[in-house]
């Protein structure tokens, strides 16, 4: 389960032309990444911006890389981890804001075209109220909606290109606009063209998909499926499925509460690896495995961690430590940097390639640092 907030960042295209909108992108102090971010480590950038409208926020991007100045995207700041020494480069703060219900049909559904501002949970608690199905099992992820494409988030069996229709970008590389079918996305375990080809797309606006319903999407996932007392691909009332997520990730930590550090991650540190037919059949025998297509197999990073001896908890009383209610959620107790985090993951990951041959590969998005 992966969580939204930031865009991935690196240098555009130098030279690419802002629009002609006349928007005007306001300075801000430029506060510490710490401040910014649910895991409450990282310096503090160059320079920071922030914008309220689309139009600033592409005038922020082109007009830095204009300048041959780095970018970084914050939206919510859930999948960021930034280096003690901070970013040499522009911040950009994405404030934007929108929801806009463009058409309903009976045979198409309902087309929500969102800013890449709005807060992510806020958007999912609006399309259950309103009786809109598709996004309701990815219930308390943190973070902003723009971020959702750029790693195909998922949680609970659904992932957002299940119900993504468009996404409406600025490409720094060509200095235009451009617009995505979910077809041209690339979408895959937790990757998309926006994933591959790192800080070429700023993602401005998301169009979504959804049917008028008072059921859920199928259920897919096992353990939802049981709390809620169906079977795997059954469908449940929407508010109830809500409810049972939120409850399931809260019992996981992973629902941000500035009360327990449990909640002070990037969600999942690592994704779950996919195997070639020769590295799952390497694995010992109770390892989790599942059909990944193509004759590849992904099994649990969870388990791998757990089993070559990082328990919850591990690296308690802190500063960082693997949390008491997750596996693969590496947590911050209070004052640790992010050089205490990054060392947490580097004892992890080699821990479970010595154990199991297996290379974790980390989810969040690692800003002038790395394993």
């Amino acid at each position: 389960m992966s969580a939204p907030g930031t865009s991935a960042t690196s240098p555009g295209a130098s030279g690419a032309s802002a629009t002609s909108s006349g928007a005007s992108v306001a300075d801000v102090a430029a506060p510490p990444l710490a401040g910014l971010t649910t895991l409450r480590v990282g310096g503090p950038p160059r320079r920071a911006a922030v914008a309220t409208t689309r139009a600033e926020l592409v005038e922020a991007v082109a007009a830095a890389d204009a300048a041959g100045e780095p970018v970084l995207l914050v939206g919510g700041g859930s999948n960021l981890l930034v280096a003690d020494a901070g970013f040499a480069g522009t911040l950009v703060l994405v404030r934007t804001r929108g929801v806009e219900r463009e058409s309903a049909d009976a045979c198409g559904g309902v087309f929500l075209r969102v800013a890449a501002g709005e807060d992510w949970d806020a958007l999912v608690a609006l399309t259950v109220a309103n009786g809109w199905s598709g996004l309701e099992a990815m219930s308390g992820v943190p973070g902003s909606t723009g971020a959702t494409p750029v790693q195909n988030v998922g949680a609970y069996g659904s992932e957002v290109s299940d119900t993504l229709a468009s996404v409406l970008t600025w490409d720094r590389a060509e200095g235009r606009l451009r617009t995505f079918a979910a077809a041209d996305c690339r979408f895959g375990y937790r990757t998309s063209r926006f994933k591959t080809e790192p800080g070429r797309y700023v993602v401005l606006e998301v169009v979504f998909q959804l049917r008028e319903a008072d059921l859920s999407a199928p259920v897919r996932y096992a353990e939802l499926a049981r709390v809620l007392g169906v079977q795997v691909g059954q469908r449940a009332p929407l508010a109830a499925v809500r409810d049972a997520v939120l409850g399931l990730r809260r019992a996981k930590g992973m629902v941000v509460d500035a009360a327990d550090p449990d909640t002070w991650s990037t969600g999942s540190f690592f994704t779950n690896p996919v195997l070639d037919a020769a590295a799952a059949a390497a694995l010992p025998e109770g390892a989790p495995r599942f059909d990944a297509g193509d004759g590849r197999v992904k099994t649990s990073a969870a388990w791998l961690v757990e089993h070559a001896g990082f328990p919850r908890g591990t690296g308690l009383p802190g500063p960082a430590s693997i949390s008491t209610k997750h596996t693969l959620a590496l947590t911050n107790r209070g004052g640790a940097t992010a050089e205490d985090v990054l060392a947490l993951a580097r004892r992890v990951r080699d821990g479970v390639r010595e154990r199991f041959g297996v290379e974790l590969v980390p989810e969040p998005d690692l800003v002038g640092c790395g394993l």
